[in-house]
């Protein structure tokens, strides 16, 4: 937010509560489910990146212009913004998955997961300049 100079109180505050409520809740419950169900250290990969989908991210981006703007900044375009993001993060999406998936214990995948989330942030923040 301060890289594109759009720094808002309300979103910050919006992201931390999200980000310690939902977001804290359904990550490290899908890792436990990765961990039940994939075998192999591709298809835990490929489970992780499949969770943060596109969807994934246009809901976040919603999230994000809810708590800057409000409503009117909201639209169809944040689920052509969360395509074209997850399609232009999956490679180094790939990698950090395959790191956290199998080399970090199931005890700190959700902390290494927030680490990696808030590198993206960044990228999500300014995929609305970079895809529209």
């Amino acid at each position: 937010m301060l890289i594109i100079n759009e720094f808002v109180l309300s979103r910050l505050i919006g992201m931390i509560i999200l980000g310690g409520s939902l977001y804290a809740l359904e990550i490290p419950n899908y890792f436990k489910w990765i961990d039940k169900k994939a075998s192999t250290t591709f298809k835990r990969t490929l489970l992780a990146i499949a969770y943060f989908n596109p969807l994934w991210i246009a809901r976040h981006l919603f999230f994000l212009n809810l708590f800057s703007s409000g409503t009117e900044s909201i639209g169809i375009y944040l689920f052509e913004l969360g395509f074209y993001s997850f399609l232009t993060n999956i490679p180094i999406s790939f990698l950090a998955n395959h790191v956290i998936q199998n080399k970090i214990s199931l005890q700190y995948r959700f902390t290494a997961s927030a680490i990696f989330s808030s590198l993206m942030a960044i990228y999500y923040a300014l995929a609305e300049t970079l895809f529209t």
